[in-house]
């Protein structure tokens, strides 16, 4: 009879889904929380360590074993933009892990199983997640080579207003669709600090502030940058009717082309995990 213990089998699966949604969230290129994705990791172990209770087998239905996935991810991503997307890398790289690790046993000649979709080993925890770890970053590399953005999508975009200058790349993002409403014009979305050089001294919006921009409107509203700013409507994946704090540059130029005077979308919050880059624009 084979004994299994609950601590470890939770403790290896909610590492296992961590590693899973962290590939997933790097993958997907957008921001996350390590907070949001330990708590769909840690759900993801409770799943696998329930899956052995008695009376609860019926969660190794295939169907309990989606939604057990869809609660992880939204869980780990709900709110994010491409959600969507999110939800099918994962259940690649789930598919694409469990290959990893199932061929790494054969290899290995260990005790290392799939047990209704979760994994179980009574071989050293230490081992397994070593393991794991290797397939993490084997299956990321793969994915990260198959799904990196080809040349001429991160451009550099240089912003100018009243002889100031900013310069960071930007991400061309052809499902960006935000345009100006007045002129139908794109609009640029980049993260709000990174325009502070364009204010005044002591007038540049805090994050706090750009995640409330009717009110930053209104307290500058009378200042020198007053007729340049606006509150620029956007509709993402669960966010109906969103508002943004915008600037009207003097220049903005996206790689080598020039686009005169357009808005810029102040986002409060990071666009890109580790800095690949500061701003989203849907323009050819």
């Amino acid at each position: 009879m084979t004994v299994v213990y609950l601590d470890s089998l939770f403790l290896l699966n909610a590492v296992v889904d961590y590693l899973l949604l962290l590939a997933t969230a790097r993958l997907a290129g957008g921001p996350f929380s390590r907070l949001r994705l330990g708590a769909g990791a840690a759900l993801g172990g409770l799943y696998a360590a329930a899956l052995f209770l008695p009376g609860w087998g019926w969660l190794a239905h295939p169907l309990c074993k989606a939604a057990s996935a869809g609660a992880m991810v939204l869980a780990a991503f709900g709110g994010a933009p491409r959600l969507l997307r999110s939800l099918l890398l994962f259940f690649g790289l789930a598919a694409a892990f469990g290959g990893g690790i199932f061929a790494l046993s054969l290899l290995g000649g260990r005790g290392l199983t799939l047990r209704g979709g979760v994994i179980y080993s009574v071989m050293d925890l230490r081992l397994v997640l070593l393991s794991a770890a290797v397939c993490y970053a084997l299956i990321t590399l793969v994915f990260r080579r198959a799904g990196r953005h080809g040349p001429g999508e991160i451009l550099p975009a240089t912003l100018a207003l009243d002889g100031q200058r900013v310069t960071f790349p930007v991400l061309r993002d052809t499902g960006n669709t935000l345009t100006d409403p007045a002129t139908g014009r794109p609009v640029l979305t980049a993260e709000g600090a990174l325009l502070s050089p364009l204010f005044p001294p002591g007038l540049a919006p805090t994050r706090e502030e750009l995640r409330a921009p009717a009110a930053a409107l209104e307290r500058r509203a009378g200042g020198p940058l007053g007729r340049r700013l606006r509150l620029l409507p956007y509709q993402a994946v669960g966010v109906d009717h969103g508002l943004l704090l915008a600037l009207r540059v003097d220049s903005a130029r996206v790689g080598a082309r020039e686009y005169g005077s357009i808005l810029v979308a102040l986002s409060p919050n990071r666009l890109s995990d580790g800095g690949g880059y500061g701003g989203l624009f849907g323009a050819d």
